[in-house]
């Protein structure tokens, strides 16, 4: 039977403070928790609110669970404390830095002024991860297992300094289904070490532990020291100092997220890799479109939407090593799958994901099926702007500015019908999911995208164009490009209303009242 800390603890629970009862709990099996394997943090250092916490995870071997005795290192909260004395060739040859000789998940260093973490040479090697950077004012690393893909594996502060107090709080959590593994890999146990103190309030409960002294030191009065307990009266309160080690995580593995046997909407038997592929009807399954967030909102996926044969296609796939297919654009919010191209060779967390988006066919009794999405109103927008870029172009040949539509509006008919979209990602990011609940920041990030995409064509041709239709610089100098286009719009829609041809739009002076050839001219309605 696993070892119960918190009960074996001499403070009790209730008067524990939230954080000291998280370190002594063990670590469940949730694959979707993160476990802080290491910390450097201080709360209010010199208030009455103190809190420190300096804690660091030891890789334990042995599969058998149990109290281990306290570690020196649990005071400093580092691997290493300064660097090895010696000043002779060789002098550090032995030199492997340790928890008492136990491996670490993170490799920390300080020597009381400055500090340095990174993750573990062994764990990242032997589980596969890579590193980024994030840099500016966080300078933190991120880990993540590129294979499948999985981001934020493990991430932590780079670096910390101390004088007078610590200068950037460190925390370093790793993911529970990852730290496990490697755990399991290696047939040990995760173990925190650490030192905490905190200033409590004077309760008969802890008085009573230092039996009416003004200092007290205790220790398990029973089997292995597994921490030292110091509790000292201070500035009102209590002052509780505690050196600890305690097991927390076990080489158990973390239930595996498989796409095997899920049950989904509509279906009355559950979904396996193998019935999935022996169907041969359609079997469409109906995903709300935000499952496709996940891939929109990352570079490392690829989720430009494809149109195949009067439909649109948001198929996302992974640097070519796994893609879904066949996923097709139907409604205003909604993706349809058959349930065979769903469950095709991918990491089975994917189907997971869309299984969590899943829609029951019994609720789109009422939901149109044809109703317009985000996809098809950006296609209607390039649309419009191959064709304004293919008149503004031939208005420009008439009176001698020869500029091409791509040029005008940055997009290629011929690129487009050849390749898509692939050449213009501002087209992808307009179109990402539009969800009903849209949050102000987001409707307005689409907004800035959606001008970004529309203003490109230079105010100075546009210009030039009113002027060479007659209209005065003066009149035009401070308009905007959607006041230039909507009084060139102006001038064309009275050419076209007395049908003239295109030679006519060059005009040496501004129309004037009264004329009978044309109206009045005007910047725009």
């Amino acid at each position: 039977m696993p070892f119960d800390y918190l009960a074996a603890f001499p403070i009790p629970v209730h008067i524990m403070p939230p954080r000291l009862c998280g370190l002594l709990e063990p670590i469940g099996l949730s694959p979707s928790q993160f476990v802080e394997v290491a910390s450097m943090q201080e709360s209010d250092p010199h208030g009455v609110q103190a809190e420190h916490l300096y804690l660091q995870m030891a890789v334990v071997p042995g599969v058998d669970g149990g109290p281990i005795e306290v570690l020196s290192e649990a005071g400093d909260g580092v691997v290493e404390y300064s660097v090895p004395a010696g000043d002779a060739l060789g002098c550090s040859a032995r030199f492997s830095p340790s928890i008492s000789g136990h491996d670490y998940i993170v490799a920390a260093w300080g020597d009381g002024s400055f500090y340095t973490f990174n993750l573990a040479e062994k764990v990242w090697m032997t589980l596969g991860l890579t590193p980024r950077c994030v840099g500016n004012d966080q300078q933190r690393l991120v880990y993540d297992d590129m294979g499948l893909p999985e981001f934020g594996v493990a991430e932590g502060e780079v670096s910390s300094d101390y004088h007078w107090n610590l200068k950037r709080t460190v925390s370093w959590r790793m993911s529970n289904e990852y730290l496990r593994r490697y755990l399991w890999l290696r047939g040990a146990r995760g173990v925190r070490v650490f030192y905490y103190s905190t200033q409590l309030q004077d309760v008969p409960e802890v008085r009573a532990l230092m039996e009416g002294k003004t200092h007290v030191s205790r220790k398990p009065a029973e089997g292995v020291a597994w921490y030292e307990l110091d509790i000292s009266e201070h500035e009102g309160g209590l002052l509780v100092q505690l050196w600890a080690s305690v097991e927390v995580v076990m080489p158990e593995l973390c239930p595996e997220q498989t796409a095997e046997g899920i049950l989904w909407p509509g279906n009355t038997q559950p979904m396996t890799h193998a019935r999935a592929n022996a169907l041969m009807a359609p079997s469409p399954v109906y995903l709300d479109d935000r499952f496709l967030l996940k891939y929109e909102q990352s570079a490392f996926y690829d989720s430009t939407p494809v149109h195949i044969r009067g439909q649109w296609y948001c198929s996302s796939s992974y640097r070519g090593q796994w893609s879904f297919t066949e996923c097709r654009r139907v409604g205003r919010n909604l993706v349809q799958v058959p349930m065979r191209e769903l469950y095709k060779p991918k990491p089975d967390r994917e189907i997971v994901h869309a299984r969590s988006f899943a829609v029951d066919p019994a609720d789109l009794a009422h939901v149109d099926l044809h109703e317009e999405h985000v996809v098809a109103k950006v296609q209607r927008l390039l649309e419009v702007l191959l064709r304004l870029g293919d008149g503004l172009s031939s208005l420009g040949t008439t009176v001698g500015l020869n500029k091409s539509a791509a040029e005008l509006t940055g997009f290629d008919r011929a690129e487009v019908v050849a390749n898509g979209w692939s050449a213009y990602p501002a087209l992808s990011r307009l179109a990402q999911v539009a969800p009903l609940n849209m949050t102000q920041q987001m409707f307005l990030a689409r907004c800035k995208s959606l001008h970004e995409v529309w203003q490109r064509v230079p105010n100075g041709y546009l210009k030039s164009l009113l002027e060479h239709a007659g209209c005065p610089r003066v009149a035009i100098k401070d308009l905007g490009s959607l006041r230039l286009l909507q009084a060139l719009l102006n001038v064309i829609e009275r050419l076209n209303a007395h049908e003239e041809a295109s030679d006519a739009f060059p005009q040496a002076e501004s129309p004037r009242a009264g004329t009978t050839a044309m109206p009045p001219w005007r910047p725009y309605s």
